[in-house]
C-alpha cells in the first residue's frame, strides 16, 4: 500500500498521522479546487515529528487527503462532538463551511468504497502494530499527532492554546500521562488544556484501553507554534513552507513530551 507508510520501532510508543496526507486519490476532480481539499491538511506534522524515530517510536502515517476519508472519525458517520460543527467521515466542507464539492456529494456507496480502500486497512495496521508492541510491553503509548490553524471561528471560540491534549475526559490513558504531559507544558511555559475544544478523535476513543496496557492520548497543536500563520489565508500563503529552524523549538518540547511518554509505558 503505497499511500500508508510505516516505520517501525520497538520502543512502546506508536506516534499515529492521520491528517497530514494531500493526495486527492481517485476523486481529485469531484472537488472545487485541489488546493480547497487539502485546505485543513495538519501541514508537516510528519517533518514536525520525524525525530521520533530516534526514539525508538513506530510511525504510521496515510498520504490519503483527510477531505477524501478522514481516518480519525466514528466509521458509523456518528459525530464525536454532538452539538458542535465538525467534519465527518467523508468531509462535505472545509472546517470554515465551505463546500468541498462541485456537483454531488458522496453517496453512502461512495463513502462505503472509501472505506473499504483506506480507513479500513489503516486501522487494521494500527491494531497490528498495537498488537506487535504489546507483545513485548506491557504498556503501550499511541500518541496521535495532529495541528489546527490557531483562529477558526467555526469550531471554537478565540485562539487556541499551543497544546490541546485529548483523552476523552481521562478515558482513555492512565491519568499519570496525561498528568507527564501537562507537567511538561506548564514547565516550558506554554499554553494548553486538557480536553478543551478537542477531547480526541476516534483513534484515541477506539484504542485507548488502560485496563488492556493501550494508553491513547491525542495531541492537537495550534499550528502557529511550528510555521508561520498569516492572519488571512489564501492560495498565495497556504500552506507555508517547513523550515526546520523555526520548528525546532517547539520539536524540543514534543521531544521531553515523548521521552514523557515513554518513561510512563517502561515504568
Amino acid at each position: 500500500m503505497n499511500w500508508l507508510q510505516v516505520a517501525q520501532g520497538q520502543a512502546p510508543l506508536i506516534i499515529a498521522i492521520p491528517h497530514a496526507g494531500t493526495n486527492l486519490q481517485d476523486v481529485a476532480g469531484q472537488f472545487v479546487s485541489s488546493w480547497l481539499a487539502r485546505h485543513d491538511t495538519d501541514w508537516w506534522i510528519d517533518e514536525l515529528y520525524a525525530f521520533a524515530a530516534e526514539l525508538g517510536a513506530t510511525i504510521l502515517r496515510t498520504n490519503v487527503s483527510r477531505s477524501v476519508i478522514d481516518v480519525n472519525r466514528d466509521p458509523s458517520g456518528a459525530s464525536l462532538y454532538p452539538g458542535q460543527a465538525t467534519t465527518g467521515l467523508c468531509p462535505v466542507t472545509t472546517f470554515d463551511g465551505k463546500p468541498l464539492y462541485r456537483l454531488a456529494e458522496p453517496s453512502e456507496g461512495e463513502i462505503a468504497r472509501r472505506r473499504a480502500a483506506w480507513f479500513d486497512p489503516y486501522h487494521a495496521r494500527l491494531e497490528a502494530e498495537i498488537t506487535r508492541l504489546r507483545g513485548i510491553h506491557s504498556r503501550v503509548v499511541l500518541y496521535d499527532a495532529h495541528s489546527i490553524r490557531s483562529r477558526i471561528p467555526r469550531l471554537f471560540a478565540s485562539e487556541l492554546p499551543q497544546f490541546n491534549i485529548g483523552t476523552n475526559n481521562g478515558v482513555t490513558c492512565d491519568q499519570a500521562l496525561s498528568t507527564a504531559i501537562v507537567d511538561i507544558c506548564h514547565a516550558r511555559g506554554q499554553s494548553f488544556v486538557l480536553n478543551g475544544r478537542f477531547k480526541g478523535g476516534w483513534t484515541t476513543r477506539n484504542y485507548g484501553r488502560p485496563a488492556a496496557g493501550i494508553h491513547a492520548v491525542q495531541m492537537e497543536l495550534a499550528i502557529r507554534g511550528y510555521l508561520d500563520e498569516a492572519s488571512s489565508i489564501d492560495e498565495t500563503n497556504w500552506p507555508p513552507r517547513f523550515d526546520p529552524d523555526r520548528a525546532s523549538p517547539l520539536q524540543l518540547i514534543l521531544s521531553d513530551i515523548l521521552k514523557a511518554c515513554l518513561a510512563f509505558a517502561i515504568h
